[in-house]
């Protein structure tokens, strides 16, 4: 049953680490602060106008994943030095492998630079922005993102501690590159993987419960909203899983709360034990993940949605969303 599995999942991230967890948290959010003031201190007055934002500026809540014009500081408009800062400040908030993947993501860019002959929007590696919302330092509230195309990170800190790390949003064009120097990459492959073992485990009475419907979604099934926009849960009750089908699902939540530094990963995890619920996964398309598809996992601590539809099965959207509430707000419910 889902209980049995979410305190499973929170011992393995807490066993990770022999050190204190809330101890840890304010080591990250005064990395966050320092990296963030340093970041701003090396900028000119203008640029540094142009990164910073008040705490309640609507502009915090104002994200997306799609190649549009964006408010914030470009990367592109930064000089080296100024750079090695930014990616100071995105290491604070993402693991080795988050950085890995949120880097990868920056780069293939390129790959559709190229493929598009310049027919599509504007390809460029370093059109990512980064945005401080309030004043960083250990006292009171602030808040950072760095966005741009399929990248989208945005983390809120009080008086010290990171308090969410949501909504967070990785997406994949190509899912699998076909050609090229890097022909065979699979960026997400973590995520990927365990979601397509567990469905093509399922006998032919959990494949009816989870496969909700044979049209799959555009993108995502919840909006680009400050608090997730939740539908009514459907697909098969993870109670109806068995022990292994169990396991690919802790498996695949990890995939996604790996990308963070051990103290934001743990919090993920105590959350998701506190809320022993059930959870609902759903299955979008034919129950074949070589075909186009979605699916989404959905219960009191968390909203994944994931989506591989475009370009024939080839282009990811995913997204991790705190269902209580992003950007560290309450809950609308």
């Amino acid at each position: 049953m889902m209980k049995r599995f979410l305190p499973v999942l929170a011992l393995a991230c807490l066993s990770l680490s022999p050190f204190n967890t809330s101890a840890r948290a304010d080591e990250t959010g005064t990395a966050m602060a320092e990296a963030a003031q340093r970041f701003l201190g090396a900028l000119d007055e203008t640029h540094r106008a142009q990164a910073s934002f008040a705490f309640d500026n609507p502009e915090r809540f104002n994200w997306h994943w799609i190649p549009r014009p964006r408010n914030g500081l470009p990367i592109k408009e930064l000089t080296a030095d100024q750079r090695a800062l930014a990616f100071g400040l995105l290491n604070t908030g993402l693991s080795t492998k988050g950085v890995l993947k949120a880097t990868t993501i920056m780069s293939y860019e390129e790959i559709l630079r190229v493929q598009e002959h310049g027919t599509g929007p504007v390809r460029d590696p370093e059109l990512y922005y980064v945005s401080v919302f309030g004043t960083p330092g250990d006292q009171g509230e602030w808040g950072w993102r760095i966005e741009g195309h399929h990248l989208s990170l945005n983390f809120t800190l009080k008086d010290g501690k990171v308090v969410s790390a949501t909504p967070f949003m990785f997406g994949s064009n190509p899912a699998k590159v076909k050609d090229g120097g890097r022909k065979g990459l699979r960026n997400l492959v973590e995520i990927e993987e365990p979601a397509n073992a567990l469905i093509t485990s399922l006998d032919d009475a959990q494949r009816k419960e989870a496969v909700v419907s044979e049209d799959v979604p555009d993108v995502t099934t919840t909006p680009n909203s400050a608090r997730p926009e939740l539908p009514a849960p459907v697909g098969i009750s993870t109670d109806k899983l068995n022990a292994s089908q169990r396991a690919l699902l802790t498996k695949f939540v990890s995939a996604y709360q790996v990308n963070f530094p051990e103290p934001i990963r743990n919090d993920l995890a105590d959350k998701l034990a506190k809320a022993p619920q059930t959870y609902h996964f759903a299955w979008y398309g034919a129950a074949d993940p070589a075909k186009p598809h979605a699916f989404r996992l959905q219960g009191p601590a968390l909203y994944i949605d994931f989506n591989i539809k475009q370009d024939e099965a080839n282009h990811i959207h995913t997204f991790y969303r705190n269902t209580a509430g992003d950007f560290g707000l309450p809950s609308a419910n």
